[in-house]
C-alpha cells in the first residue's frame, strides 16, 4: 500500500550491533510520549521511517501496519470506511504512530466502552535484543490461542523489543455523537452517570472538572431527543468533536499547569480524600491530579482505595514515575525483560530503575 517503507534489515543490523557491544538503544518514534516514563539514556534509534499500511481487511475488521505508520495517516484510511481505532489513542503534539500508541498501552475518552490497545491488538512483529525476528498472534481472534505474548508489548514502552508490524482490530465508527452537558455537585453526577450507565444510554466518553460535567453518546437525533427529556440534559450548542480531541490529547488548559500531573486509575466509584481539582474521565476511573503533595501520600491513598497512580507529566524523571509494582510481578517482569532482551539494550530504565 501507499507509503510503505520496510525498515526490518537496517533495524536489526543495528540491534545485532548493540548487543554484541552491550550498548543500550533508545527507541524514537515521532517523540510525542517522549515525556512519559524515566529519564532516558542510550543512543537514539529512529523507528519512524520503517512505516507503511500492509494490509487493511475493512469486511474483516482488521488493519496491519508497520510501527512507525502515522497514526493520522491510519486513522485517515479507516474513516474512508467508516471504522476507526476504538481505544482513541492519544497523540499529544498531533503526531505520534501506531507502534508508539501501542507501545505506551494508553488510551483516550473512549477507553471503557471501546476497550484498549491490548484489547484491540491481534498479533505482532517483534525485533528482540539478539536481532531475532519474532512472531506472535494472527490478524483474527480465532488465531489468538494460550498466553497471547503479542499483548506484552502493549504498555511495555519499547523495554522488551521493537514493534516491526501490528496487526489491529478495528470498530465501526458511531455515525452520530452528540454531547450533552450539566452542572452538579460529584455525588449528583456520578449518581445520573450511574443510572445513564445501567440504562443503557450508549455513552462512549464523559468528562467532569470543577462540578462541570459533559457525556459524549452515540446516538441518533430521535434517540437524543428521548435522552435528553428523561435525564433533563441539554446538548452542546456547539460542535464538540474538538473539546473530545482537546481532552484526549490534553490540549485543555487544566494540563498545562507546572505542577506535576498524575493519572490515577482507580475504580469509578472510589472517593479519594486528597485535596485539589481533579479531572474526571471514564465515569471516574481515570482521574488527573495536579499537584505538588509528596509522591508517597498520594500512591498511599491511592492503594487504599485499590488503586494506582503514576506520575505523568512535570516530575523528577531520574526517580520512580510508575507505581511500585508487588515483588511478585516485578520479578515476573525481570524474567521477561532477560527473555527478550538479555542484554538490556532497549530502553534501559524507561519503566524502572533497574530494567
Amino acid at each position: 500500500m501507499s507509503n510503505d517503507r520496510d525498515f526490518s534489515q537496517s533495524l536489526q543490523s543495528a540491534v545485532k550491533d548493540a548487543a554484541h557491544d552491550v550498548r543500550p538503544l533508545q527507541l524514537m518514534g515521532h517523540g510525542s510520549k517522549s515525556f512519559y516514563g524515566r529519564e532516558l539514556a542510550g543512543e537514539p534509534l529512529s523507528l519512524a521511517e520503517h512505516r507503511g499500511i500492509i494490509s487493511y481487511e475493512p469486511t474483516e475488521l482488521v488493519i496491519t501496519a508497520r510501527a512507525g505508520t502515522p497514526l493520522q495517516e491510519i486513522e485517515d484510511t479507516l474513516l474512508e470506511k467508516g471504522q476507526m481505532l476504538s481505544f482513541e489513542p492519544p497523540r499529544f503534539d498531533g503526531k505520534g504512530t501506531i507502534g508508539g500508541a501501542i507501545a505506551a498501552g494508553l488510551s483516550g475518552p473512549r477507553r471503557p466502552w471501546g476497550g484498549s490497545p491490548r484489547d484491540q491488538l491481534l498479533g505482532i512483529k517483534l525485533l528482540d535484543g539478539q536481532g531475532q525476528i519474532l512472531k506472535f498472534g494472527g490478524q483474527v481472534m480465532k488465531n489468538v490461542a494460550g498466553y497471547d505474548l503479542s499483548r506484552l508489548m502493549a504498555g511495555a514502552m519499547g523495554t522488551l523489543g521493537i514493534l516491526l508490524e501490528a496487526s489491529i482490530k478495528v470498530l465501526p465508527k458511531p455515525m452520530q455523537e452528540h454531547t450533552l452537558t450539566f452542572s452538579a455537585e460529584q455525588p449528583t453526577a456520578w449518581a445520573l452517570l450511574h443510572k445513564m450507565l445501567i440504562e443503557g444510554v450508549p455513552i462512549t466518553a464523559t468528562y467532569s472538572l470543577d462540578n462541570n460535567h459533559k457525556v459524549r453518546i452515540a446516538c441518533s437525533q430521535q434517540r437524543l431527543g428521548e435522552i435528553k427529556t428523561r435525564y433533563g440534559l441539554e446538548p452542546s450548542d456547539k460542535p464538540q468533536s474538538g473539546f473530545w480531541q482537546g481532552l484526549r490529547d490534553q490540549q485543555h488548559d487544566y494540563f498545562k499547569q507546572q505542577s506535576p500531573l498524575w493519572r490515577l486509575s482507580l475504580p469509578p466509584a472510589a472517593k479519594l480524600d486528597i485535596e485539589g481539582r481533579i479531572l474526571y474521565e471514564w465515569s471516574g476511573g481515570l482521574r488527573w491530579l495536579a499537584t505538588d503533595r509528596p509522591a508517597r501520600e498520594i500512591r498511599s491513598l491511592v492503594e487504599k482505595e485499590s488503586g494506582h497512580a503514576i506520575l505523568f507529566r512535570n516530575g523528577d524523571r531520574r526517580g520512580e514515575m510508575f507505581h511500585p509494582l508487588h515483588p511478585r510481578i516485578s520479578v515476573i517482569q525481570k524474567q521477561l525483560k532477560q527473555v527478550f532482551d538479555p542484554q538490556g539494550i532497549f530502553n534501559p530504565g524507561r519503566h524502572y530503575e533497574d530494567y
